[in-house]
C-alpha cells in the first residue's frame, strides 16, 4: 500500500503541490476573519456572537468535508446533481492519486477551503437575532445537502459545469450567489418565523434597527486579511503555478483596489468625509466582481468590474435603509444579500459577457469565450441559467433546513427578545471581542421596544 502511494505520489509535480500547499494554508484565514469582519459590523454586543460561528464553520466543515462531503462534491460516479455518496466516504482512497498534478488529498483539502469560506459568509444571516447552537446544526446540514451539490454541479462533473458548460473560475454563483441566497433565507426566516419560534411566548419576530459598525478595527484587519489572501485564494484555483494563476492574482487585487476606490470615493462625495466601512465594502465587491472571471478576463476588464460591482453593490445597500425594507423587516446585517449575492449575480453574467478564449488559454484551458471578445452569446444565457438555479437552490434550500431545524425542542432559531435586546454576547457566549462606544449610540438597542422588561 506504502508503496502505491509514494508512486503515485512521485507523479505529482512538486512545484504544483508546494504553491497549492501555500495557498491553502493562505486561504483558511479567510474563514474566521469573515468572523471577525461580522464581529466589526454588528452591535458592540453581539460582536462574538457574530464572530463565533465562523470557528465552529472551520470544525464542523473540516469533520463534514472528511466524512461525506468530499465524496459528495466530487466522488466519480455519481449524477448531474450529487456526486457519489459512498466512494470517497471517510477519505477512502483520497491520498496522492494526482488531480491534475497536485495530490488529491491536497486538492481535497483546497476544496475544503472553499466550502468553509461560503459557510462563514452565508451564516451571517444569525447575526444579532440567531442562536449559535441552532447555527452549528445548521452548518452540518447546509454543507452536506446545500453546499457540496452546487459545487459538484458546476466543478464536479455535475450539469452546470460538464452539461451546459458554465464558466465560473472560482465560484461567483457556488461562493457568493450561494452565500448571499443562503444568508438572505435565515434572515428573512428569522423575521417570519413558522414553527417554534413563532409559536414562542418570548420570541417576537422583528426587524433590527439600523446601526453603525460596532468596530472599525475589525473591519480594518478583516479587509487587511480577506483581500490578500484572496488573491491566494482564486491564483489557487488554477491548481498549478503557471501564467494563468498570476493573471488570476493579478487581476483580482485589481479589482478590489478599483472597487474599494470607487465605493470609498462615491462616499466621500456624499458625506465629505473618508470612510474605512466604504472602502472595505468597495474591496469586498471587487473580490466579489473577480472571483468566477479571474480565469478568463484581462487586466483592464478587472478594472472595470470593480467599477462597476462597487456602484451596483452599493445601490443594492441602500435597500436596507428604506421604508420598505423596515415595514417588511428586511434584515442585512453583514450587508451579504447586497455584496456577494447581488454581486455574485453580476459577476457571474458578466463573466458571459466578457470571458476571453485567450485568457483562459494561459491555464490551458478551451473555452469558447463570452459575448464581447469572442462572440459567443450562447455562454450569457448559459450564465444566466447558473446563477438561477444556485440561487434557487441555495435560498430553498437554506429556508427548508433553518426552518426544520426550528421544529426541533430545545433548537428554535430565533434568540429570546429580553437576550436580543440586552446583547447576545451575554447569554450566548462567556466572553466578548470588547466594546467601541458610538457618541450617539450610547442608548442603542437592536430594538424600539421601549417596554422590555430588563429585570
Amino acid at each position: 500500500m506504502a508503496s502505491s502511494v509514494l508512486a503515485a505520489w512521485e507523479d505529482c509535480d512538486k512545484t504544483d503541490t508546494l504553491f497549492i500547499l501555500v495557498c491553502t494554508v493562505i486561504c483558511w484565514t479567510i474563514v474566521p476573519t469573515v468572523g471577525i469582519a461580522y464581529g466589526g459590523y454588528t452591535w458592540r454586543r453581539n460582536s462574538l456572537h457574530a464572530a463565533l460561528p465562523a470557528v465552529l464553520v472551520i470544525a464542523v466543515c473540516s469533520i463534514q468535508w472528511f466524512v461525506l462531503g468530499y465524496s459528495l462534491a466530487y466522488g466519480e460516479g455519481g449524477g448531474w446533481f450529487f456526486g457519489s455518496w459512498t466512494r470517497h466516504l471517510f477519505h477512502r482512497g483520497v491520498l496522492s492519486e494526482p488531480v491534475g498534478t497536485i495530490p488529491a488529498v491536497l486538492f481535497s483539502e483546497f476544496q475544503l477551503v472553499f466550502e468553509a469560506t461560503v459557510c462563514a459568509i452565508a451564516i451571517g444571516g444569525f447575526a444579532e437575532r440567531g442562536t449559535i447552537k441552532a447555527c452549528a446544526v445548521f452548518i452540518a446540514l447546509w454543507s452536506t445537502f446545500v453546499y457540496c451539490p452546487l459545487a459538484h454541479m458546476v466543478w464536479g462533473g455535475g450539469w452546470l459545469g460538464e452539461g451546459i458548460g458554465v464558466l465560473d473560475f472560482a465560484g461567483g454563483t457556488p461562493v457568493h450567489v450561494c452565500s448571499g441566497a443562503t444568508a438572505a433565507a435565515i434572515s428573512i426566516y428569522l423575521s417570519y418565523p413558522v414553527f417554534r419560534s413563532r409559536k414562542s411566548a418570548v420570541r417576537t419576530p422583528t426587524h433590527i434597527r439600523l446601526h453603525r459598525p460596532g468596530n472599525s478595527f475589525f473591519q480594518l484587519l478583516s479587509m487587511i486579511i480577506i483581500w490578500g489572501s484572496w488573491l491566494a485564494f482564486d491564483a489557487g484555483t488554477a491548481l498549478a503555478l503557471n501564467f494563468q494563476s498570476v493573471m488570476a492574482l493579478c487581476v483580482t487585487n485589481l479589482c478590489a483596489a478599483s472597487g474599494g476606490l470607487t465605493w470609498s470615493v462615491m462616499a466621500f462625495l456624499e458625506s465629505g468625509k473618508w470612510s474605512l466601512d466604504a472602502t472595505f465594502m468597495g474591496a469586498i465587491a471587487g473580490l466579489v466582481m473577480i472571483t468566477p472571471s479571474a480565469g478568463f478576463i484581462d487586466m483592464p476588464t478587472a478594472f472595470f468590474f470593480g467599477v462597476f460591482g462597487a456602484v451596483v453593490c452599493r445601490q443594492a445597500l441602500r435597500i436596507k435603509f428604506t421604508k420598505a425594507a423596515h415595514r417588511w423587516r428586511w434584515v442585512d446585517n453583514g450587508d451579504t444579500f447586497a455584496t456577494h449575492c447581488v454581486g455574485g449575480v453580476a459577476a457571474t453574467i458578466m463573466t458571459g459577457l466578457f470571458a476571453r478564449r485567450e485568457v483562459a488559454a494561459y491555464g490551458g484551458l478551451d473555452v469558447a469565450g463570452g459575448v464581447v471578445f469572442d462572440g459567443n452569446v450562447r455562454q450569457l444565457w448559459v450564465q444566466v441559467v447558473e446563477v438561477v438555479v444556485g440561487f434557487c437552490w441555495s435560498f430553498g434550500g437554506s429556508w427548508v433546513i433553518v426552518a426544520g431545524i426550528d421544529c426541533i425542542p430545545g433548537l428554535g432559531v430565533l434568540a429570546v427578545d429580553r437576550h436580543i435586546h440586552e446583547g447576545l454576547d451575554f447569554y450566548e457566549t462567556e466572553e466578548s471581542l470588547g466594546i467601541l462606544l458610538h457618541p450617539d449610540e450610547e442608548d442603542y438597542t437592536p430594538t424600539n421596544k421601549g417596554n422590555v422588561a430588563l429585570d
